[in-house]
């Protein structure tokens, strides 16, 4: 055996041992954040003219550069949208990568493709959505949202051709995800911000349209909703919104990346009644579907209108057009063409662990965040901002200000004992800062929660 041979086995077996350390941890170490001049210094150069080699590089990676991230799943990790990927899709992520499936056509992935289309034969039955509707997994929310919107926005400009060239308007809330004013900037359109960070009804929405501009009314081409804040985890009146935006005739998206996953849990799956007469639907996995990163779904009602969006035309792609390579092609459908099977994992898990797993999964998040409220409220020092919604906390220390939140959410990093960080959340005409606990994994204690608590007297 050739010398790269041996040291390609070598690195193998030492990947897979990091591997399954790393699979098999329940709680890792909350790496510190360190600076590039800091890391610079520790690492030195490493990508050079003859290489450093295998283990060097490894070595690094795990004693220094690993160390200074905040590992998704570490139990304390209850900042941002965490996520707790179950050991089996980890380990399933490395047999992806290891097989090298390019996942944009039946053709060259029909095998990876299949076993993600029984994945979200699942997600779509969670939704309600009609018989026909379908998706396709999306490296998240971000590109999930901004496929569905260029879908809406073509279908509103092939319904009239005075739209064509005109800048469309959209309409959704200040509690939406950051992501889509980001998104609506990638295809040049309006956004009309509700002022309303709780439940976004129906009446709301209705005001609103009914005191826009001919202007505006003529260029309204989409509305979204969310199903579960990425700030507090509301639920918009999904029901009344869909009303509303049949009645006006007008694209109703539910950005659920992050609520999503609670499609599962039978405990709040009431709270997404409308929800099944929804256009196009965003539900994130890596999120709180126990996926690794990254896999995000855009689920559409009609997946047709998103094929003639998104379908690519190019002489070398005329071979999909054959018979002999006829099938479910992920890249008509959103917009990348180039994709990794991102959804394997998912399968793998879903297969493994059964559906009933997950929905015990994600009510332990429920009840994570339900038990954080009870006892919080049995503390002098903090208190609830609002009542708990899915797996989000909202609460302030009192007497606190910005500054105080911010020290403190550094002071625990970097002793490695949390990361939760403060949020704004509007009180009256103004935001005030508060403290956020978002709670994914299962693992999280309710002595963690304690844990936190304590450092805050």
């Amino acid at each position: 055996m050739h010398n790269v041979d041996i040291e390609l086995v070598e690195m193998t077996l030492d990947v897979m041992k990091y591997a399954i350390n790393r699979i098999t941890n329940k709680s890792p170490e909350l790496g510190r954040p360190k600076t590039a001049e800091e890391l610079k210094l520790s690492v030195g150069d490493t990508i050079t003219e003859n290489g450093i080699g295998g283990e060097k590089a490894f070595n690094l990676f795990k004693d220094v550069l690993m160390k200074a991230t905040v590992p998704i799943d570490h139990p304390r990790h209850l900042a941002f949208v965490p996520a707790s990927p179950t050991r089996s899709a980890i380990m399933f992520d490395l047999v992806t990568s290891a097989s090298s499936i390019h996942g944009a056509y039946w053709m060259e992935g029909a095998g990876g493709i299949f076993a993600e289309n029984e994945a979200m034969e699942w997600l779509v039955s969670l939704t309600g959505l009609p018989k026909g509707a379908f998706g396709v997994f999306t490296s998240g929310g971000t590109a999930a949202n901004l496929s569905a919107m260029v879908t809406a926005r073509e279908f509103w400009r092939s319904k009239d051709e005075r739209h064509i060239g005109k800048k469309a308007l959209m309409i959704t809330s200040i509690g939406a995800h950051s992501s889509l004013k980001a998104m609506a900037r990638v295809i040049d359109a309006d956004v009309l911000l509700i002022p309303s960070e709780e439940e976004l009804t129906g009446q709301q929405l209705q005001k609103t349209i009914d005191n826009l501009t001919t202007n505006q009314r003529e260029r309204l081409f989409a509305v979204v909703a969310t199903g579960g804040t990425t700030n507090a985890g509301i639920i918009d009146d999904l029901s009344g919104i869909a009303e509303v935006c049949k009645k006006e005739n007008v694209w109703f998206h539910v950005d659920a990346a992050y609520g999503g996953g609670a499609l599962a849990a039978p405990s709040v799956r009431h709270l997404f009644n409308g929800i099944e007469q929804a256009d196009s639907i965003t539900i994130d996995p890596h999120k709180w579907l126990f996926s690794p990163y990254d896999c995000g779904a855009i689920i559409y009602k009609n997946p047709d209108l998103a094929k003639k969006a998104h379908k690519q035309e190019g002489s070398y792609l005329e071979i999909f057009k054959d018979e002999g390579a006829r099938g479910f092609n992920p890249a008509d459908y959103q917009i990348q063409l180039t994709r990794r099977v991102r959804g394997l994992p998912l399968w793998f898990s879903l297969a493994m662990h059964g559906t009933d797993k997950y929905s015990w999964a994600v009510e332990c998040g429920i009840k994570l965040a339900k038990q954080a409220g009870e006892m919080i409220d049995t503390k002098d020092h903090v208190e609830l901002v609002r009542q708990p919604s899915l797996s989000c906390v909202l609460f302030r220390r009192k007497g606190w200000g910005p500054d105080d939140y911010r020290n403190w959410t550094y002071k625990n990093h970097k002793e490695g004992l949390a990361l939760v960080t403060p949020t704004k959340f509007k009180k009256g005409n103004d935001f005030e800062t508060v403290a956020r606990f978002c709670f994914i994994n299962p693992d999280t204690t309710k002595d963690d929660i304690q844990l936190i608590l304590d450092t805050m007297k």
